[in-house]
This record gives C-alpha cells, sequence and structure tokens, in this order.
C-alpha cells in the first residue's frame, strides 16, 4: 500500500526554525510508518525561494538523515500557506522498483542556452540514464514534470524540443506520448529556464498501461501540437496472491496537469475561479473514470495557481469536497492551453 502525505511547518519563525520543525514531524511520520512496514519511497520539497534556501536546506538535519539518499525533488513553487518550505511524501510497502531522476542543469551547461536547448539537454541526459538497459523512453518512461521559469515566454521552446526528442524515439500520436505536467517553477541555478523529473518503471510492457481519454470533457492534447498524455493507468503485479494462489494486481493513476478546458480544447470561465476549480476537478473526474477509477482513488493534489489572491477561495472549495485527500497550493504559473 502506497500512502502520501503533505508535511507544513506549524513554527513560523526563520526558515531553519521551519526545517528543524519538518525534520522532527518527518521523524514522528516514519517512525509509525514503519509499524505498518512502510517507508519513504519519494519526497517532493517544495521551497518559496531556492537560490536563497537550498543552502540551508542542504545542511539540515532533515536533508542530511531523511532526504539526501530518497527519491528527491526540489523545486521553487511557493506554498500558498505561508509555510516557506513544505513536503510532498511518499510512503510504501511495495516492493516494485522505480527509478526517479530529478535531472536539472549545472549553471555552466544552463548559460547562453535557451529554453529548447536546455530541454534537449534534459531529455538526453535521461537517455543516457538508461541507455545499456534493456528500458526504453517508450516503454518505461511513465511521468515527467517539466518546471519552466517564465513560462509565458519560455514554453513555446520546451514543447518544440519535447517534440522533437519524441520524434526521434518513435512517440507518437498514433502510438503514444507521456503523461506530464508543464508547470512554472524554478531551481537554485540561476541561467536553469528549465528542470524536469522523470519517472521509470522497470520490467513493465506497453499492454499493462491505458491511455486515459475523456474526448467529451477535453481534447488530446497533440491536437493544439503538444506531445503529452491526458492520463495512464498503470497495472502492474503485487507481491501478495489471492487466497486460492492467483496473482493480485493494483493500478496506479498517473494524470497529466489539468486545466479548466473543454473538448475543444479552449480555456472555459475565465475570471471565474470557482467555475473553473469545478471544470478541472469534472476533467479529472471524467479521465479516472476511463480508467475505471472514482475522485475517491486520488492520492493528493497539487493544485497551481497563477493568481495567489485566488487561494483562499480555492482551499475553502477544496477543503469543502475532498476534505479528506491530501492537498497543497502553490503559486506557479501555466502555460494556456496547460500540459
Amino acid at each position: 500500500m502506497d500512502k502520501y502525505i503533505i508535511l507544513s511547518p506549524e513554527a513560523k519563525g526563520s526558515f531553519n526554525d521551519r526545517l528543524n520543525f519538518l525534520y522532527l514531524k518527518l521523524g514522528n511520520f516514519l517512525d509509525t510508518e514503519k509499524l505498518e512496514n512502510r517507508t519513504l519511497q519519494y519526497c517532493k520539497v517544495f521551497l518559496s525561494d531556492a537560490q536563497n534556501q537550498i543552502k540551508e536546506l542542504e545542511e539540515s538535519l532533515l536533508y542530511q538523515e531523511f532526504l539526501k539518499g530518497a527519491n528527491l525533488t526540489i523545486v521553487e513553487q511557493t506554498p500558498l500557506n505561508g509555510s516557506k518550505v513544505s513536503l510532498l511524501i511518499k510512503t510504501t510497502d511495495s516492493q516494485t522498483p522505480i527509478l526517479f531522476h530529478s535531472l536539472r542543469l549545472t549553471e555552466e551547461e544552463a548559460k547562453g542556452k535557451d529554453s529548447y536547448e536546455q530541454t534537449r539537454l534534459l531529455f538526453n541526459k535521461y537517455l543516457k540514464t538508461i541507455e545499456g538497459t534493456d528500458m526504453t523512453m517508450e516503454r518505461n518512461l511513465i511521468r515527467t514534470w517539466i518546471y519552466v521559469t517564465n513560462i509565458d515566454v519560455n514554453y513555446q521552446g520546451v514543447v518544440e524540443a519535447r517534440n522533437d526528442i519524441f520524434d526521434k524515439e518513435e512517440l507518437t500520436a498514433d502510438t503514444h506520448y507521456i503523461a506530464s505536467t508543464g508547470i512554472g517553477g524554478a531551481t537554485p541555478v540561476r541561467h536553469a529556464a528549465v528542470a524536469i523529473d522523470f519517472l521509470t518503471i522497470p520490467h513493465i510492457k506497453e499492454e499493462d498501461k491505458k491511455y486515459l481519454q475523456a474526448l467529451e470533457h477535453l481534447n488530446p492534447a497533440h491536437e493544439y501540437g503538444v506531445a503529452f498524455e491526458r492520463g495512464t493507468r498503470l497495472t502492474l503485479p503485487t507481491h501478495t496472491l489471492h487466497p486460492e494462489g492467483s496473482q493480485q494486481f493494483k493500478q496506479q493513476y498517473f494524470i497529466s496537469g489539468t486545466a479548466s478546458i473543454d473538448k475543444h480544447g479552449d480555456v472555459v470561465y475565465e475570471g471565474d475561479i470557482v467555475r473553473q476549480t469545478g471544470r478541472l476537478l469534472e476533467n479529472i473526474g471524467a479521465l479516472l473514470k476511463d480508467g475505471d477509477a472514482t475522485m475517491n482513488d486520488i492520492q493528493y493534489f497539487i493544485i497551481y495557481l497563477r493568481d495567489i489572491s485566488d487561494y483562499h477561495t480555492v482551499d475553502r472549495l477544496m477543503q469543502q469536497f475532498y476534505p479528506q485527500i491530501p492537498r497543497i497550493i502553490v503559486e506557479a504559473k501555466y502555460a494556456a492551453p496547460a500540459g
């Protein structure tokens, strides 16, 4: 069983005070999880000012004791609850292997390159990590998260580079693309316009995947030139058997970045954050239905707001409709239509 939790410091002192609070809180949580035979598999750190916070984070007990050796990603997307730093934590008792690569550019690699060149460089780095294995991007890459600075300017270069890489790797609209979120975000590297996280699952076959659609709600993203799947369902064997001895399976769902759009790919309810929130939740529900799941199967929400003044409205809505599902709301601009 997988478990997700979002941790934010209740302490409102210095950044170091907040890190110490999270160190204690995460330690207590992981001790409790051990009783259920679950261990830390993944952590996403949301920062409000990556350039000025990264050194203190990496020197902290939180990082040194718990995060340093984990599947870890760090991104500047300001938590809108005022925490300055929040954690998305995944624990699991599953023995299914995953490969998580949080690929970043150095200052030397990034300087002088536009978003197209940086995106190609990151995808090529990923391809190098699976080179010489029996894995391919087409079969084993399940999900990407692409973080883009100044996204209104830089996103087109990301889109074009990804399209070119996928063409080369023979990922097409007639075969499939990869579930993905392309969203505003930054790293501590001043000249890095792009950063990418890659989730890869070894030992899977194409027939283990189903690509989710909801054509009465939202169109395929490739219709407006963006190469990603709206969602993917992955069916994996568990390490337990049914009482009669047959193999048990579990299904995992990877929903891409989803916005308030219609079946033509047009943004709907512009200027009305309440109706936009309802529409994007409706779109997510329709995608899950295509994979025989419901909104109650969602493990967590990451909600990206372009306008931070909408925070309290959206937070109240989510608390009203899905109080039991962990959520974090962060500041992050997105390209429209989102992907």
